[in-house]
C-alpha cells in the first residue's frame, strides 16, 4: 500500500485550464477568397464583323497563326481606253509565238515567275499555298486562254471578271496585279527564246494590262456586294457512306446562296488550298449549310473534311457560285440526275421546289451509285416523294452488267418539256449531257456546273 502511494505521489500535477467567459458576440469568420476570373477568350463568331477583312491582321491570320503580311504594293493607274483596246492580228501572233516557245519549258518558266514575284514582293507569298505545282499549271492555262481571246474583250471579260472575284478570297488587292505583270514579263523574256523581242514584249504588256484591268474589275465588283469569305464552324459531321461525310456548317454571318450552287472551301490544315463543293440543302431558316463530301485519292481538302474535320473546327467559305438553279416562274418539268455525292445539290433543288411549291411541274430524280451502300440519301428522298406526288425518285445501281445512269435515263425518253440538272462525277455529267442532247433536249435545257468544278 505504501508503494502505491509513493508511485502516485511521484507524478507531476497537471494545471487545470481556466474556463473562458461566455462570448457576447459571434466570432468573425473571414470571407473566402474571390475566385480568379478567367482571361477573356476571343470568339471567332460573336460578334461577327459586317465584312471579313483579308489582309494584315485579319481574323483568319490571327486564328491560324499566320504572320501578318507586309504593306501591299500600290496599284499602277492606267486609262480605261488604253487597256481595253483589243490586240490586232499581228500582236496576237507575237503573243502566241512566245507561248509556243515557252510550252516545252512551261513548268520552269512559271516557277521562275513565282520565284521572282516572291523575291521582290515577299508579302505575296502568304496568298499562295505551300505547294505551287497546281498554281503553275493554272497560270499557264489562264495565259493560254487570254492569248486565245486577246482580240475579243467580251470573251476576256467573261473569263477574267469571275476570276477576279475568286481572287478576293485569297486576299488579292488591285496593286498585286501590277507587281505580277512585271515579273511575268521578265519570266517570258527569259524563256521565250527567239520569239521574244521588243515587239513581242509590247504585245504582251498590252495583253497583260487588259488582263489586270478585268481582274481588278471583278475584284472591286465583288467587294461592293459581299465579303471575300465567310468563317463557318462545323457543327455536325456524319459518316453517310464509305468515304462520304455530310458536314453541317454554321457561318459567322448570313450566307446568301441558292440550291444548286457551290462554294470554294478552305480548311485550316491546308491553308490557301480551295476546293469547290456544292451545297447539299436549300437555304434554311436557321442559316445552317450542308456539304456532301467524298474523300478522293490524293485529295487534300476532301480527305481533311471527311476524315479529320470534327464539330468545333472552323472552315472558310468563298461566295456562292454557279448557275445550276431553278427558275420557279418558268413552270418547266425538272429532270435531275445525281451520281454519288452529286445527289447533294440535286436534293437541295428538290427541297427548294417543295418550299416554293411545284406549281404543276413534275420532278423526276434519277439517283445513281455503284453499290447500294452509295445510295445514302435514298430514304430521305423517298420520304419527300411520299409527301409530294409531283416527285418521282428512281435509284440506279451501275454495278455488274447494269446500265449506267445516262443510258437508263435515255431509255425513259422523250423528255420534251423538261429542264435537266446534272451533278456528280465528271464522266457521268458528260455522258448524261450527251445522252440527253441525243434525246432531243436543247443545249440550253441541260444544266450543270463546269465539269470537274463542284466535287
Amino acid at each position: 500500500m505504501a508503494t502505491r502511494q509513493l508511485a502516485l505521489g511521484s507524478r507531476p500535477l497537471t494545471p487545470v485550464p481556466a474556463v473562458p467567459a461566455k462570448p457576447t458576440r459571434p466570432p468573425t469568420v473571414p470571407a473566402p477568397p474571390a475566385p480568379a476570373r478567367p482571361a477573356p477568350v476571343e470568339s471567332l463568331f460573336a460578334p461577327a464583323a459586317p465584312l471579313n477583312w483579308v489582309g494584315p491582321g485579319d481574323r483568319w491570320t490571327r486564328a491560324w497563326g499566320v504572320q501578318p503580311a507586309r504593306p501591299q504594293p500600290v496599284a499602277v493607274e492606267r486609262t480605261a481606253g488604253a487597256v481595253m483596246r483589243p490586240l490586232d492580228a499581228a500582236e496576237l501572233a507575237l503573243v502566241r509565238a512566245v507561248l509556243a516557245a515557252v510550252q516545252p519549258v512551261a513548268d520552269r518558266a512559271m516557277a521562275h515567275f513565282h520565284a521572282l514575284m516572291f523575291l521582290r514582293h515577299p508579302e505575296l507569298r502568304a496568298l499562295f499555298p505551300a505547294a505551287m505545282d497546281e498554281q503553275r499549271e493554272l497560270l499557264l492555262r489562264a495565259l493560254r486562254q487570254c492569248a486565245q481571246g486577246g482580240d475579243d474583250p467580251a470573251a476576256l471579260r467573261e473569263f477574267l471578271v469571275p476570276l477576279g472575284r475568286r481572287h478576293r478570297k485569297y486576299g488579292a488587292l488591285p496593286g498585286h496585279y501590277a507587281a505580277a505583270e512585271e515579273c511575268l514579263v521578265q519570266a517570258l523574256a527569259r524563256y521565250g527564246g527567239d520569239a521574244w523581242d521588243e515587239r513581242a514584249e509590247a504585245a504582251w504588256r498590252r495583253l497583260l494590262a487588259m488582263v489586270s484591268r478585268l481582274l481588278v474589275e471583278g475584284l472591286e465588283e465583288q467587294a461592293r456586294s459581299a465579303p471575300p469569305w465567310w468563317q463557318a464552324e462545323v457543327v455536325g459531321h456524319r459518316q453517310a457512306a464509305e468515304d462520304v461525310a455530310v458536314l453541317t456548317l454554321r457561318p459567322d454571318q448570313q450566307y446568301p446562296f441558292r440550291a444548286g450552287q457551290f462554294a470554294a472551301v478552305e480548311t485550316p490544315w491546308w491553308p490557301r488550298v480551295w476546293r469547290p463543293y456544292s451545297f447539299g440543302s436549300a437555304p434554311r431558316a436557321d442559316g445552317l449549310l450542308t456539304l456532301h463530301v467524298r474523300a478522293v485519292p490524293a485529295g487534300w481538302v476532301s480527305n481533311a473534311l471527311v476524315h479529320r474535320a470534327r464539330p468545333g473546327d472552323v472552315l472558310r467559305l468563298g461566295p456562292a457560285e454557279g448557275g445550276m438553279t431553278v427558275d420557279h416562274t418558268a413552270g418547266e418539268h425538272l429532270l435531275c440526275l445525281g451520281g454519288g455525292t452529286g445527289i447533294g445539290p440535286i436534293g437541295a433543288l428538290v427541297e427548294e421546289v417543295a418550299a416554293h411549291g411545284a406549281a404543276g411541274r413534275r420532278v423526276e430524280v434519277f439517283y445513281g451509285a455503284r453499290r447500294e451502300s452509295g445510295l445514302y440519301r435514298l430514304a430521305e428522298l423517298r420520304e419527300l416523294a411520299e409527301l409530294h406526288p409531283w416527285l418521282t425518285v428512281r435509284p440506279v445501281l451501275s454495278e455488274g452488267d447494269a446500265p449506267a445512269l445516262p443510258e437508263l435515263v435515255a431509255r425513259h425518253a422523250p423528255w420534251h418539256g423538261y429542264a435537266a440538272y446534272l451533278s456528280g462525277p465528271a464522266a457521268m455529267v458528260r455522258g448524261g449531257a450527251a445522252a440527253l442532247r441525243r434525246c432531243g433536249l436543247a443545249a440550253g435545257a441541260v444544266r450543270h456546273d463546269p465539269v470537274g468544278e463542284p466535287a
